[in-house]
């Protein structure tokens, strides 16, 4: 799954585009213009947190605090949130956002970025979650700089270092072991590595020891393949799309970001950002 990519130069200052320098099998070419957007997917529907997109107990939808994270991004030429449900749309559209409305039947966010991917003009597609409302914008940036600097990756995702037994033995955080070039190996539910004598030591390995974040970039042509390719075997046992695509041989760069990014999946997770949003917003009238 290799696809011709740039290795980055520079953005262009108000432009939303980056300058790049072609590369393919290696050898450099001529000069061209990389387009970015961030799509954040989102739906009404949650089983833990029902219309979690139009919480607003701070004033703002929690989708309008992602959005305004997304714009951020120094890369970013355009961010659109894809949505299914009119409720959505309106509420984007009414603190002057742009949305895109997609078909119901996504069975997952990739799918839904997929679909807004066909209809606009990106080389590099970003696919923030909607409920991500303290990401650090640029990490945003770093997912496209990880791309830009790897000519075989066709997506890019993050994560940060293990710091205790319970998050590296819990099946709910998604670990992934890197090869030495910062490339996936695997993502998976289970504690990996797995060390056989002794236990792990995420002071003195923590680059060994890694908490995936599901963020991802993705050049256009492997988003577009990645929807239209059956679930994996590997996909199906663990639950995890991003194995569908290490599983039929693509390459996934990863970085490594000491930011925790917690996104809000349940009343609790809310009421934590809303309570720290108000103490940010205190500290800044003070």
């Amino acid at each position: 799954m290799g696809y011709l990519v740039g290795v980055l130069l520079r953005k262009l200052h108000g432009t939303g585009y980056a300058v790049a320098c072609i590369l393919s099998n290696g050898v450099a070419g001529k000069e061209c213009l990389v387009r970015t957007i961030i799509v954040i997917p989102a739906r009404f529907a949650s089983t833990r947190l029902p219309g979690k997109p139009l919480l607003c107990e701070t004033g703002k939808y929690l989708i309008q605090h992602v959005y305004e994270c997304a714009t951020q991004s120094r890369y970013a030429a355009e961010v659109l949130v894809a949505t299914d449900d009119e409720r959505i749309r309106a509420a984007v559209a009414s603190f002057g956002g742009k949305a895109v409305m997609t078909r119901a039947d996504h069975v997952s966010g990739t799918d839904r970025i997929a679909e807004v991917a066909e209809q606009v003009a990106a080389d590099v597609i970003v696919n923030l979650q909607g409920d991500e409302p303290q990401f650090d914008p640029a990490d945003l940036d770093r997912l496209v700089e990880l791309l830009q600097h790897d000519p075989l990756a066709s997506i890019a995702t993050l994560a940060t270092p293990i710091r205790d037994v319970q998050t590296y033995q819990n099946p709910n955080c998604v670990k992934v072991v890197c090869d030495d070039l910062g490339r996936a190996l695997y993502f998976s539910r289970s504690p990996i590595p797995m060390v056989r004598d002794g236990e792990p030591d995420f002071t003195a390995q923590a680059g060994r020891f890694l908490l995936h974040l599901g963020v991802y970039a993705y050049r256009r042509p492997a988003l577009l393949q990645l929807a239209a390719t059956p679930p994996h075997p590997l996909e199906q046992m663990e639950k995890l799309e991003q194995l569908r695509f290490l599983g039929t041989g693509g390459v996934i760069q990863v970085g490594i970001t000491t930011q925790y990014h917690r996104g809000v999946d349940t009343p609790e997770d809310y009421a934590n950002f809303v309570a720290l949003y108000r103490q940010q917003q205190r500290r800044v009238a003070a």
